[in-house]
């Protein structure tokens, strides 16, 4: 006899590292063990304490911003907001699928972009699409104007997009597309914005993109790839850094 299957069944993930931590901080919160308008214990305390690393706890924290729950003041810390922000999720109670670990984005795409790089390259031809990113991205000046902020992170998302469709290569952009979902996801957003608040450092991404641009277009395969790791390098250590500085 066989057995009915057609019945609902609970669908069970393995939760990221920084969901777990977001978990525990969320019910310290919520049991009062982290009072409303307390300053949260620093990364590195937190890290410690729950026996992560601390970009784990970065991500958590990043989280828990998008929720409403917790606010970041740069050169304060991060502190429990008085009166949590009831989210869309919260509102519908509808449950969300929980966005990629930044760092985990970042460990893959130094796998790949290094190699699209190279691929690009072979073909030694400039980009009108690439060249608009770029030059967009040039004209953003304050980082802390909504306006702009959104300029960039659209820019620099497209950016990486479009040196795959230079590889002419089909798997490759959609391998790529993939990519560029999670760079659209607001934890990579909030990371993101939290690590390049400055003017200083998004001239700095845009020198780097040109320079990852001009090898390509030039036929420089081992620049271009040079040029990208260098890039991310810098990019994993603004975002989710590991060293013992606290957070400002």
């Amino acid at each position: 006899m066989k057995t009915d299957q057609t019945a609902s069944t609970a669908i069970f993930r393995a939760k990221q590292v920084y969901e777990q931590v977001a978990d525990t901080i969320r019910e310290g919160i919520e049991s009062g063990s982290f009072a409303m308008g307390s300053r949260l214990p620093s990364e590195r305390e937190l890290a410690l304490r729950f026996g992560v690393s601390r970009p784990a706890v970065r991500e958590a924290i990043g989280a828990l911003q998008n929720e409403g729950m917790v606010i970041t003041r740069h050169g304060s810390g991060t502190y429990v907001r008085v009166a949590p922000v009831e989210s869309d999720d919260e509102a519908t109670q509808s449950p969300r699928v929980a966005d990629f670990s930044p760092v985990s984005t970042l460990e893959v795409r130094m796998l790949i972009e290094p190699a699209i790089a190279r691929l690009a390259a072979r073909h030694k031809k400039r980009d009108p699409l690439a060249e608009q990113y770029l030059n967009r991205m040039a004209e953003v000046i304050d980082i802390e104007d909504p306006a702009q902020q959104e300029l960039w992170s659209e820019c620099d998302r497209l950016f990486h997009r479009q040196l795959a469709f230079m590889t002419q290569d089909a798997l490759i952009v959609k391998i790529a597309d993939e990519i560029s979902k999670s760079m659209d996801q607001p934890l990579w957003q909030r990371l993101r914005d939290d690590g390049i608040y400055d003017p200083q450092r998004i001239q700095l991404y845009v020198a780097e993109h040109r320079l990852i641009y001009e090898a390509i277009v030039s036929g420089d395969a081992d620049a271009a790839a040079f040029y990208v790791e260098g890039h991310l390098k810098r990019v994993r250590r603004d975002i989710a850094p590991l060293d013992s500085t606290p957070r400002s």
